[in-house]
């Protein structure tokens, strides 16, 4: 038998090849389905089922296309209600997978349909599970991201959390591995580990979903506490994930198009237009489009886009540097991103070298900030809360990237405005952003807090 966990670094996300005796099975794939099926042939098995533990809200799976291009059945646990052919588990139905089973364990409350899947080796001996969002690492999935169930509240579902890992995770073999669906830097959790694999027995000590630090009822208060709103392009994943998609590869077809600069400029030029600019941060500063918004790919990127960019139909015009414009499309792709319209050919090069106006943004080190923190300057801390709960500069104040759409309004615009992150990827997103909304007085901090704090002796202030 042979498990293989596949991490996707950009959505913090775990996918799970197993393979036994010739047969094969994909846990919560991605869109893009390639490696997958070179596992199934490196390995000489067949894909016989892909097991979803639930419909996902922050990324697109690949159940779809993998099942159409291999035969697989697609396995949902109970309480699951998609609209495509699909097996409905019932809790503990057991699946063959060559010598080894895959049991159901119906595990709900980070949506009703969450279900974990118990692995027994060929000896019949529980070898892990994969527990998808409902535990993580140090952590568990946070109630309901998305769907927001009629009459149903959050703490009624983080108590169902709170049963679900008690009662059907916790009394299994503590030597069985934990593989989740998502590690550090998912919005699907509130504080999961930077590990991405490890034993029932290590999470029952360290995990306080399982170590008897809370009460259910204090439990469910942590686990509500400062909820944070889902990203706007949540629930159409969901609806993609339940409903259907068309295949990445029609997706990539469509949307690969060079376009030359008068092309390029007549259609920026519509308002349901978007120009994203997924280059480094640093080409960015130093030239860009007019108006385009950056997300660059050596980031978080898919998930960045979501955040400042609410609507997955919008249309989008890319510039990349050259042989990068499919990487784009696959990764905007995998959050439901399919509107890409085409691409600027030959890059910011080609824009820059025909003498169209271009735009830059300021950009500072931490030294040079720390000369100007006396003169009651205005500092934005883009990071999210949990990141400055560690530590923060005394007058900035808080507003995370992932809810600048909606706060960006109470900035004043005829302030100069500082922006740093913790280390100089996010403060160029959210400077591009507002850049875009009319702000003209920005100045991105290079190396953002992480340099602030090793390079500067400005005082660092944390809460109580």
């Amino acid at each position: 038998m042979k498990v293989e966990q596949i991490y996707t670094g950009c959505l913090s996300q775990g996918a799970y090849f197993i393979e036994s005796n010739g047969e094969a099975a994909v846990i919560d794939p991605l869109r893009d389905v390639s490696e997958y099926i070179k596992l199934a042939e490196k390995s000489n098995s067949k894909i016989k089922y892909v097991f979803e533990t639930h419909f996902h809200a922050d990324f697109v799976s690949g159940h779809l296309t993998l099942s159409k291009l291999t035969g697989a059945t697609i396995v949902y646990g109970p309480k699951a209600d998609p609209e495509f052919e699909a097996i409905i588990a019932e809790d503990n139905q057991v699946f063959n997978i060559g010598n080894a089973t895959l049991t159901v364990i119906h595990t709900p409350g980070h949506t009703l349909e969450s279900t974990s899947f118990l692995l027994k080796d060929e000896s019949g001996k529980e070898h892990s599970i994969f527990t998808g969002d409902t535990l993580f690492l140090g952590d568990v999935g946070i109630p309901d991201v998305a769907q927001r169930y009629k009459g149903i509240s959050k703490e009624e579902l983080a108590g169902t959390i709170y049963d679900s890992v008690n009662n059907r995770i916790k009394p299994l073999p503590e030597g069985i591995l934990v593989y989740p669906g998502h590690g550090a830097g998912s919005a699907c959790g509130k504080n999961m580990m930077k590990e991405t694999v490890d034993t029932l027995a290590n999470q029952k000590k360290i995990n306080y979903a399982l170590n008897g630090t809370f009460t259910r009822n204090n439990f469910i208060k942590e686990l509500t506490d400062e909820l944070p709103e889902p990203p706007a392009y949540f629930p159409s994943n969901v609806k993609l994930n339940q409903q259907g998609y068309l295949d990445l590869d029609k997706i990539i077809k469509d949307s690969s198009k060079p376009l030359n600069i008068d092309e390029f400029k007549t259609l920026s030029k519509n308002v349901d237009t978007i120009i994203l600019d997924v280059r480094h941060q640093d080409d960015f500063k130093d030239g860009y489009v007019p108006d385009s918004i950056f997300v660059g790919l050596r980031g978080g990127f898919a998930p960045w886009v979501g955040s400042v960019i609410k609507d997955v139909d919008q249309k989008i015009l890319l510039v990349c540097e050259n042989g990068q414009e499919n990487e784009a499309i696959t990764r905007l792709s995998r959050v439901g991103f399919d509107n890409v319209i085409g691409y600027l050919e030959g890059g910011f090069n080609s824009w820059k070298n025909s003498q169209e106006e271009t735009q830059t943004i300021e950009s500072i080190s931490a030294l040079n900030l720390e000369e100007l923190v006396n003169n009651e300057i205005s500092l934005i801390d883009v990071r999210a809360c949990g990141e400055r709960k560690s530590g923060y500069l005394n007058e900035s104040f808080s507003i995370p990237l992932n809810s600048i759409e909606s706060k960006f309004e109470s900035i004043d615009k005829s302030k100069k405005h500082y922006i740093h992150c913790a280390g100089g990827y996010r403060s160029m997103i959210a400077c591009s952003y507002l850049k875009q909304k009319g702000f003209q007085n920005l100045v991105d901090v290079k190396g953002g807090f992480a340099s602030i704090t090793k390079n500067t002796s400005l005082e660092i202030l944390k809460e109580n």
